[in-house]
């Protein structure tokens, strides 16, 4: 006697379906991002990052026609997870080790924001930013991304730093001044690498802090 084989479900069979094109697109953006660190924007062609991601041609296109699209797009994922993944880090702190006051905090948090500017997603965004200069395609790409982003990484901050801090009057002053700081700060590890650990604008961050939050 003979079994016929189980037919999917058509649920099924869809789920199946989507899942492999969710774990192709990220593979994509993965190599993406890696491609961009690698070889920066020049190096970051189709065909390199197709063939890092292991995906057929067919399958690049399908999910990123255009390559600055693709390009633009991976930055953002990686950023918003790292985002993420820092703010989760700062939620472990607080509850593992909880800071003996809300300067203590505010001291962990710098830490682990700046740790954040050394990371693969800053420099994917660094190679972006400089060829948009002289890209009007990329330009157009990355500005609303970057909007989004930008609304993003303010928000986690508030929940970094806590309710209390986040609602005081100058928080606001220097939650933007940080940013703007280390952006700048970790520039110059372009031609001048160094231990970020070790940066001496640590300190000047914690003052500044302290300075703007007291109160």
């Amino acid at each position: 006697m003979t079994t016929e084989p189980a037919v999917p479900a058509p649920a099924t069979a869809a789920r199946s379906r989507a899942q492999r094109s969710e774990d192709s697109r990220a593979r994509i953006l993965d190599a993406a991002v890696a491609c961009l660190v690698e070889g920066g924007y020049s190096g970051a062609t189709t065909l390199t990052i197709q063939s890092a991601a292991e995906v057929s041609r067919g399958r690049l296109l399908h999910h990123f026609p255009s390559r600055d699209r693709l390009l633009v797009a991976a930055a953002q994922h990686l950023a918003v997870k790292r985002v993420a993944d820092t703010e989760e880090r700062v939620r472990r702190v607080v509850e593992q080790d909880p800071p003996a006051d809300v300067f203590a905090r505010v001291d962990r948090v710098i830490e682990l924001l700046w740790e954040s500017f050394t990371e693969p997603h800053f420099w994917a965004a660094v190679e972006l930013w400089t060829a948009a200069r002289a890209n009007d395609g990329i330009a157009d790409a990355l500005r609303p991304e970057e909007r989004r982003l930008g609304a993003s990484i303010r928000a986690s901050m508030a929940r970094m730093f806590g309710a209390e801090l986040a609602a005081r009057p100058r928080f606001k002053q220097l939650r933007d001044l940080l940013l703007t700081s280390m952006r700048g700060t970790a520039m110059t590890y372009t031609f001048d690498p160094r231990d970020p650990g070790a940066d001496p604008m640590l300190a000047q961050w914690r003052e500044l802090a302290r300075l703007l939050l007291a109160g």
